[in-house]
């Protein structure tokens, strides 16, 4: 038997990383405000006859059954196991803003009470380095009370930030000054922005009634040392345009205030939904007396709408996702205007930077077709389209421009349990934009 330990020590390895995988997809998933567990749901669909033969998970085969295959092949699997515990593995990710990601991530997870249907509660820390000259630094937590009656979700961030800065507006030559000509960059030349980045947020929600929640909390962010290293002393830059316009410090800023949101959601699953409707609309209201450099206010709203277009392969999904961030009153600093790759997940605008186009009103609009390749649903893969618009107050008004993007990509299962799929992504834009784009979970 000698001749097994290699294979087993190796098993042993991968068993901790599988485990960090499913617990951190987990925070994403519970990090939606669902009032029921979703495992604990499609789990009684399937005991009361409601599921779909393809939804059978012993019909199924993830990453963990491929792990087991080979280092296991002879015991059953159980796909039902309960995964949790406290768990540290490498950090790696990749995109066109961060580059190629390296770093170290722990993260635990427990079930608090005793209802059987309260949400697993998620808290994790992370150090990592880019590429790009990146470190980044997080703690966070997403805590559910017996019974889902309360979801605590917060963060506390320290980065030193590498940001790619491609103008203020959506790319449309505007204006007679060689100043709104620099700030609506119509020819996207690029920049980079060097600071310092602290964001601490807590939420609170409650369930008011079924599917729908009411919550409120508060949200820091600083930056500091702010600056552009390959400029000459006098070069205008649409950051400098911008920040002298509107009244901000070059160097530093806070922008902090009050969060007030409702959320109502009927998906089929949190991670990778085949039918359903979520919606999310709520303020944001920065305060001088909070310390924020300006005060303003914020609309913000996030629908999805998902259809199975196939009675006999529910996997066969057409989804569509609206996100957009309108400012109503006040100012906000530069790197805070909400644009591509600025809602909370950062999944936005495939085939482009984060803050590719940016304005003080913003909307994206994507529409997605999932699909299956193998029939035990191990791969799976996705095209998608997507527009974006935002105002310049230069005379471009929302929703008189459009960007588009598209592009498709590889799915495949890591955990059937929670529809999880690892995601890799190939996107083009305008001006030669385009990208690789690799995370776990779907983009919306």
């Amino acid at each position: 038997m000698h001749h097994h330990q290699p294979r087993k020590k190796l098993s042993l390895l991968l068993r901790p990383l599988l485990l960090t995988l499913v617990v951190c997809t987990q925070s994403y998933v519970y990090g939606q405000l669902a009032p029921v567990d979703s495992l604990k749901t499609d789990s009684s669909r399937f005991r009361q006859g409601k599921v779909h033969k393809s939804e059978i998970l012993d019909l199924q085969y993830d990453i963990g059954d491929l792990v087991q295959h080979i280092f296991q092949p002879g015991k059953k699997h159980d796909s039902l196991r309960n995964r949790s515990g406290i768990t540290i593995i490498p950090n790696v990710a990749a995109n066109p803003s961060i580059g190629f990601q390296l770093g170290i991530k722990a993260v635990a997870g427990i079930k608090l009470g005793k209802d059987p249907s309260t949400i697993m509660s998620i808290a994790g820390t992370s150090a990592s380095i880019t590429t790009k000259g990146i470190l980044y630094f997080y703690l966070t937590h997403n805590v559910f009370t017996n019974g889902n009656k309360w979801n605590l979700q917060g963060s506390l961030v320290a980065a030193k930030s590498v940001t790619p800065d491609y103008g203020f507006g959506i790319g449309r030559d505007a204006g007679e000054s060689e100043e709104d000509k620099v700030l609506a960059n119509a020819g996207r030349k690029g920049y980079v922005l060097h600071s310092l980045y602290y964001n601490f947020r807590e939420k609170v929600y409650k369930e008011i009634f079924s599917n729908f929640f009411v919550g409120g909390g508060v949200s820091f962010d600083i930056r500091r040392r702010i600056e552009e290293r390959a400029i000459a002393v006098n070069e205008l830059t649409p950051y400098n345009i911008y920040s002298d316009r509107y009244g901000f410090n070059r160097n530093n800023y806070m922008s902090n205030g009050l969060l007030f949101s409702i959320q109502y959601t009927t998906r089929d699953n949190l991670n990778r939904a085949y039918k359903g409707f979520y919606a999310d609309a709520g303020f944001r209201v920065n305060q001088r007396w909070m310390g924020s450099t300006k005060s303003a206010v914020q609309f913000t709203t996030d629908f999805r709408k998902y259809w199975s277009i196939s009675n006999r392969n529910p996997e066969h999904v057409v989804a569509f996702w609206n996100w957009g961030s309108y400012l109503l009153s006040g100012a906000l600093p530069y790197l805070e205007l909400p644009g591509t790759g600025k809602d909370p997940g950062a999944r936005s605008g495939r085939g482009y930077t984060i803050g590719y186009f940016k304005g003080t009103k913003y909307s994206y609009s994507e529409v997605e077709y999932r699909f299956p390749i193998t029939k035990n649903k191990f791969l799976s893969a996705v095209t998608f389209f997507n527009i974006q618009t935002a105002n310049d107050e230069l005379g471009t008004r929302l929703f008189q421009q459009w960007q588009p993007g598209v592009g498709g990509g590889l799915r495949v299962l890591f955990n059937k349990v929670t529809r999880t799929n690892l995601c890799l992504d190939y996107a083009f834009g305008k001006n030669g934009s385009r990208g690789f784009f690799l995370g776990i979970n779907e983009a919306f």
